[in-house]
């Protein structure tokens, strides 16, 4: 990799952990308890309860993606960004630029997901 693609990539790193954060900021609220209320019926409070299991989802899975997005970094850092952790061949730039967090390239990525 490199000294342009590594640049490029920790740009693009930097960027999906700003936007993640942002969305994280505003998921806060989608996730709050929701409250027994005279104004809303059954229904209505069975639906935003069924949204906030949603909600809380969706930011469990960007929390996991922010974690593995600041791996990324530090194995930027490292000059460990970019190589499979399983076969320790190079991970094709076009992969990395699609799942910047991958570990793996996608042979292996494929063998494990058949097991």
């Amino acid at each position: 990799m490199t000294e342009q693609e590594k640049t490029q990539a920790k740009l693009l790193i930097l960027e999906r952990i700003a936007e993640l954060k942002i969305s994280l900021e505003h998921m806060v609220d989608t996730t709050k308890v929701v409250e027994p209320s005279v104004s809303l019926g059954r229904l209505t409070r069975m639906d935003a309860i069924g949204m906030k299991a949603v909600n809380e989802h969706v930011m469990a899975v960007s929390k996991n993606s922010l974690v593995r997005l600041e791996n990324a970094l530090k194995r930027l850092d490292e000059g460990t960004y970019g190589i499979c952790i399983r076969c320790g061949e190079d991970i094709p730039l076009g992969r990395l630029e699609h799942v910047p967090e991958a570990l793996m390239c996608v042979s292996c990525t494929e063998k494990r997901n058949k097991r």
